[in-house]
C-alpha cells in the first residue's frame, strides 16, 4: 500500500503551473499512453480496412484512401484526447484553436493549403501510387507516396523529391499512366541532303522493329515522319508507342532507338550530316 500512495504521490506532483493550469506527471503519462494506444489502433484498422477491400476487389487507390483517412482521423481524435488528459479544457482548446487561425491567416496559408491540395488529390484521384508524372519544371518521377501536406516523388536518378501537394493543382502537370501505361515516343534525327527518303523511311521503320519494347496495335504503329528542311540536313523523327515500365525510362528508350536507327542508317549506306559553315575568302 505504501508504494502505491508513493506512486500516486509521484504522479500527482505538478511539473508546470501557469495561472489556474497545472501539468502532472500523470497527465503527462495519460497522453503518451493514448498516444500509443491510437497509433496501435490506427495500424490495427489500417491493415483491416486493407484486408477488408481487397476481399471485395476494391483498387489500391480507393485502399490507399480509406488508410489515409482513417490514419488522420484516429490521430486527430487521439491528439485531442491527449490534450483533454494534459488538463486542456474545451474552453482552452478553442482558445488554441482561434490562436491558430490567427496563425493560418498569416503564416500557415502554405501549410494550410497544402493540406486541402492533398484531400482535393486523393479524392479526386488524378494522382495515384505508381504513377509516372512530369512537372511543370520538367522534374519527372514516380508517385511514392500522397502525404497530408506533400507528396514524394523518386526521379530516374533514384533520387526522392518531396514536392509540395500545391504544385499539383496549382500547376499543369502531366501524368502519363492517369488511364493507361501506353506513351508515344518521338525520338529525332537527320539525314543528308539528297538521301532517299522512301530508304530513310525503311531504315527508320527496321530500326523499330530492331527495338522489342516497340508495340505494334491498330492505330499505334511506328511511323516515320520529314519534320524540317533544317540547315545541315532533312530533320526527321521516328514516333513508337512503348508500354508498362518502359514508360517510366524515358532516357533508355531515347537511347536504344537511337543507337537502332544509327546503325541502320549506316547499314544502308545513308549519311548522318553535321553543321557545316562556308567561308568564302575574297582576294
Amino acid at each position: 500500500m505504501a508504494v502505491i500512495e508513493q506512486l500516486q504521490n509521484w504522479l500527482s506532483l505538478p511539473i508546470l503551473v501557469l495561472g489556474d493550469y497545472t501539468l502532472r506527471i500523470a497527465g503527462i503519462a495519460s497522453a503518451l499512453g493514448i498516444l500509443i494506444i491510437s497509433a496501435i489502433v490506427q495500424r490495427g484498422l489500417s491493415k483491416a480496412s486493407s484486408a477488408a477491400a481487397k476481399r471485395s476487389g476494391a483498387h489500391d487507390q480507393n485502399i490507399y484512401i480509406i488508410q489515409r483517412v482513417l490514419k488522420y482521423i484516429v490521430y486527430g481524435v487521439g491528439l485531442i484526447l491527449a490534450l483533454s488528459a494534459l488538463g486542456v479544457s474545451f474552453k482552452n482548446l478553442m482558445l488554441v484553436a482561434g490562436a491558430l487561425g490567427v496563425g493560418i491567416g498569416f503564416g500557415l496559408q502554405s501549410i494550410v493549403n497544402n493540406f486541402v491540395c492533398g484531400i482535393i488529390i486523393l479524392f479526386e484521384k488524378s494522382l495515384r501510387i505508381g504513377d509516372f508524372v512530369e512537372l511543370a519544371d520538367g522534374l519527372l518521377g514516380e508517385v511514392r507516396e500522397i502525404n497530408i501536406r506533400s507528396t514524394l516523388l523518386r526521379t530516374l536518378d533514384n533520387a526522392d523529391i518531396i514536392v509540395p501537394n500545391a504544385d499539383f493543382i496549382s500547376s499543369q502537370v502531366n501524368n502519363w499512366t492517369l488511364n493507361d501505361d501506353i506513351r508515344r515516343f518521338s525520338i529525332s534525327f537527320s539525314v543528308a541532303y539528297g538521301s532517299d527518303l522512301e530508304q530513310v523511311r525503311e531504315a527508320g521503320l527496321k530500326a523499330a522493329e530492331d527495338v522489342p519494347i516497340t508495340l505494334k496495335r491498330k492505330n499505334i504503329m511506328p511511323d516515320v515522319l520529314v519534320t524540317e528542311l533544317g540547315s545541315s540536313g532533312v530533320e526527321c523523327i521516328l514516333t513508337i508507342w512503348a508500354q508498362g515500365e518502359w514508360v517510366k525510362r524515358p532516357g533508355w528508350v531515347k537511347s536504344q532507338y537511337l543507337t537502332a536507327i544509327y546503325n541502320n542508317l549506316r547499314a544502308a549506306k545513308i549519311e548522318i550530316p553535321f553543321p557545316q559553315m562556308d567561308v568564302h575568302m575574297r582576294s
